[in-house]
């Protein structure tokens, strides 16, 4: 697939290709809510975003002209909250793909929030953007020692 491509001109005044996708996907690998909600914010405003790819290094850039879709993966939406008026008014269709599982007692995610605290975050987003706009994952689904698939959907289902 060949991605339709436009002009940006940069801060500097200098211009760049880049590509004009209509969904964004931000982000599967990095959890921008969680870590880069300003940066976010701030790139949306400039109207685009330069991006290095992991695989192979090579920046790109994209322009958010045709975007008509953002799609928020995270597992701490809390940093966006402050963001959710400017986002209803300037960012068409964005919605939040949640992770929230259950490993506190295995301790997978030392960093991330209990479970109580992400359900308390959970609801409080879904009550303020509306069930369509907040979809739960439980990703990773972990198989270990100790966690068999009956203790595993024991959890999903909790």
């Amino acid at each position: 697939m060949k991605w339709k491509k436009e002009t940006v001109t940069l801060a500097d005044a200098s211009t760049v290709e880049a590509q004009v996708p209509i969904i964004i996907s931000a982000s599967r690998s990095t959890d921008i809510p969680a870590f880069y909600a300003d940066w976010f914010i701030n790139r949306w405003e400039a109207g685009y975003l330069k991006w290095t790819n992991p695989f192979n290094g090579v920046p790109l850039y994209v322009s958010f002209a045709n975007t008509r879709s953002v799609v928020f993966w995270t597992k701490n939406p809390k940093p966006m909250f402050k963001y959710l008026d400017y986002m209803d008014a300037n960012i068409p269709n964005y919605y939040f793909q949640y992770s929230l599982n259950d490993y506190d007692a295995e301790g997978f995610e030392a960093k991330v929030a209990s479970v109580k605290s992400r359900i308390e975050i959970f609801k409080e987003l879904s009550t303020r953007l509306g069930k369509k706009r907040v979809v739960w994952r439980f990703d990773p689904l972990i198989l270990t020692d100790t966690i068999d698939i009956k203790e595993l959907l024991k959890r999903v289902k909790k």
